[in-house]
């Protein structure tokens, strides 16, 4: 596929604006949900979740920028929207629960250092994911995300009446045919805005239906920010091991999201890329945990913008960054972006996630065509690929595999 914009040029501004406007709203709601969640969850006041969510957004934002146009040996230079990731959200709240956000705050800034040190060795990691071992992790990080899709499109826990009524199913359907009559039908900048454009649709279709809360916009806030060390830190051992277990966990799912961007991005991704990237990665989570804010990793549905536009410009997202800078010190403007229905959001990621599996099949496809590369593949999606319900038990210990 042709790009429409190459990794290093840049877009006339208004375009820019508008691209990086795309890829702000399609992880906003992830960037926000971590700290909403894990602040609901340990008992935390409303004022505290909203001083969370601003922390997270302007975090989110200045790592981006760092990993998009890279400062010396940090960031990758490559179109990365990095977030509050849900890897951490389990651990978060297990930990909050005992020892309070300075606990969070404390094993997250100790696992950081981790990410950092890894990223020093990267150069001999980089030997270890040829093309078709790539290939299979990033098809794998497309699949095993669809179902997140599927639970946006319900909006409501699995198995009651309230999940993905046809309201919410009408939603996701309008959302996403107008994402592919875009892209099919329309060329040059237009097609290049697919993903806001159907999240536009989405959005006013929602309104008519009154299915957008309006109130979460009025009660926002017009200026806000962080405070660092607002909560301090507190060590212990548990949660630091923890964390760090969850830290290794994304710096495999970092490494696959890298992979896949050059790939989107038509650009070899070398060793030295990736050490960069994970620095950026690893500094991020650092700088995150001195703001209060949840840690960060790479969200794989920009991967996949960058699939379905053909715009590759690392200056578009850093852009983004900067519009998330802006959500964090500003939440009036955040909360807009907030109030996108679930559904919406859902039926523009069944394009999204789809195309990170695509982009792995492509590199699977430019393998040699051998033995030795189909044992892989075959073993490898075998293996990992998610599967409800599935558990291999042997002497006690269970191995299960379930859609989430």
């Amino acid at each position: 596929m042709k790009l429409l914009y190459t990794l290093n040029e840049r877009p006339p501004h208004g375009l820019t604006l508008l691209l990086a406007l795309q890829h702000m709203l399609a992880s906003i709601g992830g960037i926000v949900a971590v700290p909403l969640i894990v602040g609901a969850s340990i008992g935390l006041p409303n004022t505290e979740i909203v001083s969370l969510i601003n922390a997270a957004l302007l975090a989110s934002g200045i790592v981006t920028v760092a990993q998009c146009l890279g400062f010396g040996p940090v960031g990758i230079r490559l179109p990365v929207v990095m977030g509050s990731s849900f890897a951490f959200l389990g651990v978060a709240i297990s930990i909050g629960n005992e020892g309070g956000v300075a606990a969070i705050m404390g094993s997250a800034l100790i696992g950081s250092f981790i990410v950092i040190g890894a990223s020093f060795y990267m150069d001999k990691v980089r030997k270890l994911f040829p093309t078709v071992v790539s290939g299979v992790v990033v098809t794998l990080i497309g699949l095993t995300i669809l179902p997140v899709a599927m639970n946006w499109v319900g909006d409501s826990p699995a198995n009651t009446e309230q999940f993905a009524t046809l309201p919410k199913l009408f939603l996701a359907l309008v959302s996403l045919g107008i994402v592919i009559g875009v892209s099919v039908y329309c060329k040059g900048a237009v097609a290049a805005s697919a993903i806001v454009i159907g999240l536009a649709g989405g959005y006013i279709v929602a309104l008519s239906l009154g299915m957008v809360d309006l109130e979460q916009i009025s009660s926002a806030a017009w200026v806000g920010g962080p405070e660092p060390f607002k909560y301090g830190f507190t060590f212990s051992a548990s949660a630091i091991i923890s964390m760090s277990l969850v830290y290794i966990v994304v710096i495999a799912e970092a490494t696959g999201d890298f992979m896949a961007l050059g790939n989107n991005c038509q650009t070899q991704v070398s060793g030295k890329d990736l050490k960069r990237g994970l620095l950026g990665d690893g500094l991020g989570s650092t700088l995150s945990s001195i703001l209060t804010a949840m840690p960060l990793a790479s969200f794989s549905q920009n991967v996949g913008i960058v699939g379905i536009t053909g715009v590759a410009s690392r200056y578009v997202v850093a852009a983004t960054g900067g519009l998330l800078i802006l959500g964090g010190l500003f939440p009036k403007l955040a909360a807009i972006a907030v109030t996108i229905p679930k559904p919406v959001l859902g039926g523009v990621g069944f394009v999204m996630f789809g195309m990170i599996a695509y982009a792995g099949i492509r590199m699977l496809i430019k393998a040699a065509d051998t033995k030795r590369n189909a044992l892989v593949i075959c073993v490898g999606l075998d293996i990992m690929t998610p599967t409800k319900g599935a558990s291999l038990q042997y002497r006690g210990l269970a191995l299960s595999q379930s859609h989430n």
